[in-house]
């Protein structure tokens, strides 16, 4: 494969309202973003690793971790701000202060610590090989279509027009993105009218390390998952 600059990027924001300073709260006795970063540095094919944060008690902490912060401006911090912003943020600093341009970019969430090199790598590698638009990763959704509803004046609406499927077992097999793993082609982000979603290769994760945190259950179960991995060893 030709080799490229490949940009791994662990978006790290200091704000969060579902759990106060999730990205650094301790799991299994380390803060969270320790797990993205441990995985992401033993990778064979990202060439610069960074977080983007605009927070002092995460960058202090990645730092430690031998990791460079690329400084993002708290603008660009905000529940809605998009997260494509936040990445061209980062290509354009790195570009005026470092003059690295990188042809891929690997967006990695801290909320997914259990998710492995393995994971990562087998992206990437797909990536280059396919050389699609993006490689989102993705788990198996439990339930059908048709048990999604949502309450319209006290009464149950479904959410897709779908065939009713009384047992999971008839359902086809559906995916849903784990927010684990995005590749993007770094030019074709830069892009204004770049979207995803459309057509993109999935990478199939396994649901046991697909674990996305945004709540308190959430971090409970990683919790248990990581106590049953060190006492299987």
């Amino acid at each position: 494969m030709k080799l490229m600059d490949i940009l791994g990027i662990i978006p790290a924001r200091g704000g969060s309202k579902s759990l106060r300073k999730k990205n650094i709260r301790k799991l299994a006795g380390k803060p969270l973003i320790y797990y993205t970063i441990k995985e992401a540095k033993k990778s064979k094919f990202i060439t610069k690793l960074v977080v983007s944060t605009e927070n002092l008690e995460i960058s202090k902490i990645v730092k430690k971790y031998g990791v460079q912060v690329i400084p993002r401006p708290k603008n660009l911090a905000k529940d809605n701000t998009p997260s494509l912003v936040v990445f061209r943020q980062v290509i354009n600093y790195l570009h005026s202060n470092s003059d690295f341009n990188p042809d891929v970019i690997v967006v990695l969430q801290p909320t997914s610590p259990l998710r492995k090199v393995i994971d990562i790598d087998y992206s990437i590698k797909k990536f280059l090989k396919n050389k699609p638009k993006t490689i989102v990763s993705i788990s198996k959704f439990e339930h059908p279509p048709s048990w999604i509803f949502k309450i319209v004046n006290g009464k149950l609406k479904p959410i897709i027009k779908s065939p009713k499927i009384l047992r999971r077992q008839e359902s086809p097999i559906l995916y849903s993105p784990n927010g684990a793993i995005y590749v993007f082609n770094s030019s074709s982000i830069m892009k204004k009218d770049f979207e995803y979603g459309a057509n993109d290769l999935p990478y199939i994760m396994p649901i046991e390390r697909s674990i996305d945190i945004d709540s308190e259950l959430d971090f409970k179960l990683a919790e248990l998952l990581f106590k049953r991995k060190k006492s299987s060893k």
